[in-house]
């Protein structure tokens, strides 16, 4: 009897053994070990499609150029628009999120810090832009 204990103690610590690897990975999704968000895939098509309509290397509204990582990165003569690591010290994240609070505000007397207009960023998209910034915005 002593004997099949110490078998299934051993099978047992050798079965945990083997699948502990797997917890550590269920766990680290679990505590949301962030996806990595990249330029090209997740940022880029976000403003191509909303900020590089207006500012891009043709037409660089406010001296802002949003087609490229480099002009994103770069920012206007007075700014930086990016803060790689701080996605809350971001100026591009204060503008999205400031359009974003416009449009929701059923009086309209939200100011937004650009022009009327502009169509909003979805509650994901400010997100992907924020998890691009604050992983370092390359």
């Amino acid at each position: 009897m002593k004997t099949n204990r110490v078998i299934l103690a051993a099978i047992a610590t050798g079965f945990l053994t083997a699948i502990q690897p797997l917890f550590g990975a269920a766990q680290a999704a679990a505590q949301g070990d962030p996806k990595p968000v990249t330029y090209a895939n997740d940022v880029k098509p976000i403003l191509d499609a909303t900020c590089a309509t207006c500012h891009n290397a043709g037409k660089p509204k406010a001296g802002l150029q949003m087609d490229s990582l480099e002009g994103v990165l770069k920012g206007t003569k007075k700014r930086q628009l990016v803060a790689p690591g701080k996605s809350a010290d971001s100026r591009l994240v204060q503008l999205v999120e400031s359009v974003a609070a416009a449009a929701k505000d059923p009086d309209g007397q939200t100011r937004a810090l650009h022009k009327k207009g502009v169509k909003p960023l979805t509650p994901e998209q400010i997100s992907q832009l924020k998890a691009w910034i604050d992983q370092g915005a390359k």
